[in-house]
């Protein structure tokens, strides 16, 4: 659909809630924004309910959905999940990938969420042998983006050992791992230099973790998104261990390897960030570094609760990562960021409706490298979600009070519609391009069980 206009009943607009909203949109683009339409004019797409900007999950590992309810079976550690994900990593291939991201991402979009930021590491077939094409499985992850409707960065993420061993470098990658590794960076470089962007898709980078990138190798990372001004991403003080390997083998935090690096800067994100000094909170916030918290995941792990007030505080904007998908719910996300927080110090208000929802949309864009969404201005892209507010949950809510109603009562099964580049991918709860979004899960779950 290259034009047309749509009627939003009410719209969130960045802090207020409007009632009778018109958007044209051509060409992908609202061309156009008119407030105070009382009623749908003829040939308007009408969407009744609360429609916000398209919601951006900025960090998402796809095939970790095959692991909802396994992993959750009784207790364990980190270090014990992992291994458990090893296991349906090592059955990945392109065709598996590809049918399983297409299905999770179709899942996000019933979810309101039209851009995903997929942390990407699964790149050679086992025993780390490359594919034919190097990159089929970040191509599968692509694919799997278009065919479900909705936005991806993909953030090809070097890994290269298993563990810290001096400050010089690392311990080989583990049986498992090997399919991760491309041998050094200049070698993930090369690869990733093939990557071509898209109209739906961008390509960014990640460092895995200081664990799985020795240091002298860091700079390399950086400067191949530095020349390409994309986004950098890495897994950042998530587990007390990482922080005391790092000690041990450099006498710095992670977060001050990576500064002396030349890792951190505005087009950086570091995910969780939950063990953190004060100075490493003064570096994340000085340089302009941003933070992707995953409460859901962060719970779900033991994790712990990271310092997300201080950090905003400090200078790092803030966005929203689904992770582990142990959930796929974006609202859910930033209401666990403030109930997390006030459970951590007993009082309530560190964040605004209208700020969580900035971290789950405008924010979250900004960190994937898509500046140009996030908003319902004119001039950005057409990318909106529209929750109900006739459902059990949230019947009964004040319209004006939408964005407390989003964040505090409203879950993914509350969206109605999803739309993205002007195209509607989800309609009155239903995923138009793929049919039956839960067998189409069910399917590719199996698939790497069997």
């Amino acid at each position: 659909m290259t034009r047309a206009t749509y009627w939003l009943e009410h719209a969130w607009r960045d802090t207020t809630v409007e009632p009778g909203v018109l958007l044209d949109v051509d060409g992908g683009r609202i061309s156009a924004v008119r407030t105070g339409v009382p009623t749908p004019p003829p040939g308007a797409e009408v969407l009744r309910g609360l429609t916000l900007p398209g919601l951006a999950n900025a960090h998402s590992h796809a095939f970790h959905r095959a692991l909802r309810g396994t992993v959750q079976v009784g207790s364990g550690t980190f270090w014990t999940w992992r291994e458990v994900m090893y296991s349906v990593a090592d059955r990945l291939t392109p065709e598996t990938y590809h049918a399983l991201a297409r299905a999770v991402y179709a899942e996000m979009a019933l979810a309101g969420i039209t851009c995903v930021g997929e942390f990407h590491y699964v790149h050679h077939a086992q025993g780390g042998t490359p594919y034919a094409d190097p990159n089929a499985m970040g191509e599968a992850l692509i694919d799997a983006a278009a065919e479900a409707g909705i936005r991806i960065t993909l953030l090809d993420t070097c890994y290269l050992s298993s563990a810290l061993l001096n400050k010089h470098s690392g311990e080989a990658p583990n049986t498992h791992q090997l399919r991760f590794s491309d041998g050094s960076a200049e070698a993930w470089a090369a690869r990733c230099a093939v990557l071509k962007e898209r109209d739906h898709a961008r390509i960014g980078a990640a460092i895995h973790s200081v664990r799985a990138v020795p240091a002298g190798q860091l700079a390399t990372v950086a400067g191949w998104a530095q020349e390409r001004r994309a986004p950098l991403h890495v897994h950042l003080s998530e587990q007390t261990a990482e922080n005391d390997a790092c000690l041990a083998a450099h006498g710095v935090t992670p977060t001050r390897l990576l500064a002396d690096h030349g890792v951190l800067g505005p087009r950086t994100t570091g995910v969780h960030s939950t063990h953190l000094t004060d100075e490493d909170i003064a570096l994340l916030g000085g340089s302009g570094t941003g933070t992707c918290m995953c409460p859901t995941t962060e719970r779900d792990l033991a994790d712990g609760i990271g310092p997300a007030v201080a950090l905003q505080r400090a200078g790092s904007p803030l966005s929203l990562g689904s992770d582990s998908h142990a959930v796929i719910d974006l609202l859910e996300e930033a209401r666990a960021m403030e109930l997390d927080e006030r459970l951590r110090t007993r009082t309530r208000g560190h964040w605004t409706a209208n700020s969580l929802l900035r971290a789950a949309t405008v924010d979250g864009h900004a960190a994937l490298g898509w500046d140009e969404a996030g908003t319902l201005e004119a001039g950005s892209l057409a990318d909106f979600t529209t929750i109900a507010l006739d459902s059990v949950r949230t019947a009964g809510t004040l319209p004006r009070l939408g964005a407390e109603t989003a964040v505090f009562a409203a879950t993914s099964a509350d969206v109605r519609h999803t739309v993205v580049g002007g195209r509607q991918v989800v309609r009155d709860g239903a995923h138009t391009l793929v049919p039956d979004v839960p067998q189409a899960l069910a399917r590719a779950v199996e698939a790497l069980r069997s």
